[in-house]
């Protein structure tokens, strides 16, 4: 299905590597201790979240409830295409696009 407690970073430092019903996700790892637990950025009209791959939880931030829920279900279909792209992102590799939930 392939086609980065943490602080939110900046577009330029991570990749969009997903869109769907106008959620941003992004990627982005960067090997120092806040960053060990694998996660997603996710973004939404200016208010965004962090959430772990693994489990799919909240890390960080404040998401619409609505939205989340998007971002959980798709966290879990995902998840192993999420675990490949960390992987990529660990060793410093470009990461691949994952499909939406709206494709």
């Amino acid at each position: 299905m392939i086609s980065g407690d943490c602080q939110l970073e900046g577009e330029s430092l991570m990749p969009t590597i997903s869109m769907f019903y106008g959620i941003l996700i992004r990627m982005f790892f960067m090997d120092t201790d806040r960053h060990k637990v694998p996660h997603i950025h996710a973004d939404y009209q200016g208010v965004s979240a962090v959430y772990s791959i693994p489990e799919g939880k909240l890390l960080a931030g404040l998401f619409p409830p609505k939205k989340e829920k998007l971002v959980i279900a798709w966290i879990e279909i995902h998840r192993d295409d999420l675990v490949a792209d960390w992987e990529l992102a660990a060793n410093g590799r470009p990461l691949f696009k994952i499909k939406g939930l709206d494709q």
